[in-house]
């Protein structure tokens, strides 16, 4: 999740384990340092992009870690300030550090809780990276906590926690509902996977894998018993299998769970991480190889992030979220931008 929102909940959390026992900014300005704490990692540089990518959310968001150094930090607290007691602090800070991970774990990049037992990235994808409906709620409450109101802070989390389970829900719901309509469809589907589009958790993407394509398409919870359209993309998989032994490629391969594409374009090579963004404008593009004397010739990856027209992906999304059956915007154009298309899509043979 954005860092406001990390920083918002360990303080929202220290808030509510500390009490009265200690000044409410206290314990909140200690609850955002170390709600943000785990994603200093994000300024490691771990030798290129890929590694970057795949190595956050690393060790410093272990479970085992992280349960390993909380006593640590509350014994340096309670060093420059003696009162709540160290258990308290401990507890505090542990739940500071296990929420910040555990909402991680709700997004859909992966988070990798079970180090060093396991390097599985888990993301439960039922929640977008920043969705204001989990994160205003948890800012209110906490700011009418630091006015007095601490029943309010309580709220906060309530609601925050009923929206995290909410999002769960939805999305089970439209697992079911695509999982029907994969039956009528002569695929041969490999993975699914079904993540709330920006900002919302009331229209949702759906990705569908087969081993030459992938087909994207949106359901809106407003839209009822009305058919997912989905468009059909194809993943190259010629060029993949030139360079599956790539390390990078193994690297991006394992870490989006097989929701991948190559590509190649003037002579290069690319690997896409298709979980994070929609087409054709993903967040994770790498650069992984050059074409030179009609061959493959791995170069150090680089990373090529594309950005739609954030007006008028927005635009769509509150409209499609109402029901309204119109294209996702999928055309660039020529400085880069998509262009909001209004015409419903054709469903790809």
């Amino acid at each position: 999740m954005d860092s406001l929102t990390q920083m918002t909940l360990g303080s929202a959390v220290g808030v509510a384990v500390m009490g009265r026992r200690v000044p409410v900014w206290r314990s909140a300005l200690v609850g955002a340092f170390f709600g943000t704490l785990p994603d200093l990692d994000s300024f490691v540089d771990y030798g290129d992009p890929i590694r970057n990518v795949t190595y956050h959310r690393g060790a410093s968001h272990s479970l085992f870690y992280l349960s390993l150094l909380s006593p640590l930090f509350a014994w340096l607290i309670t060093r420059w300030m003696p009162s709540g007691g160290f258990r308290r602090w401990w507890a505090a800070l542990w739940l500071i550090l296990i929420t910040h991970v555990l909402l991680d774990t709700m997004t859909v990049y992966g988070t990798q809780i079970g180090q060093p037992f396991t390097d599985y990235p888990f993301g439960v994808a039922s929640l977008f990276i920043i969705d204001p409906l989990y994160t205003l709620p948890l800012l209110v409450g906490l700011l009418l906590a630091l006015g007095g109101r601490h029943r309010a802070n309580h709220w906060g989390l309530a609601l925050t926690t009923g929206y995290l389970l909410w999002s769960m829900a939805a999305q089970s719901w439209v697992e079911t509902r695509v999982e029907r309509e994969l039956a009528d469809r002569d695929w041969p589907v490999e993975r699914v996977l079904v993540t709330p589009s920006a900002f919302n958790t009331l229209l949702w993407r759906v990705l569908v894998m087969t081993p030459d394509n992938y087909y994207e398409g949106f359901y809106a919870l407003a839209d009822g018993d009305r058919a997912i359209e989905f468009d059909r993309f194809e993943r190259d998989r010629a060029l993949y299998e030139s360079l599956k032994d790539d390390w990078g490629v193994q690297r991006i391969a394992w870490f989006s769970k097989g929701f991948f594409k190559v590509s190649e374009r003037d002579g290069v090579a690319r690997i896409t991480d298709l979980r994070m963004g929609q087409e054709p404008f993903y967040s994770f593009n790498f650069v992984v190889a050059e074409r030179a004397d009609g061959q493959w010739q791995p170069v150090p990856p680089q990373l090529q992030m594309e950005r739609p027209d954030i007006g008028a992906g927005l635009r769509w999304i509150v409209r499609r979220a109402q029901g309204q059956p119109l294209s996702p915007p999928r055309v660039k154009s020529g400085d880069g931008e998509s262009s909001l298309t209004q015409e419903p899509p054709s469903e790809g043979q």
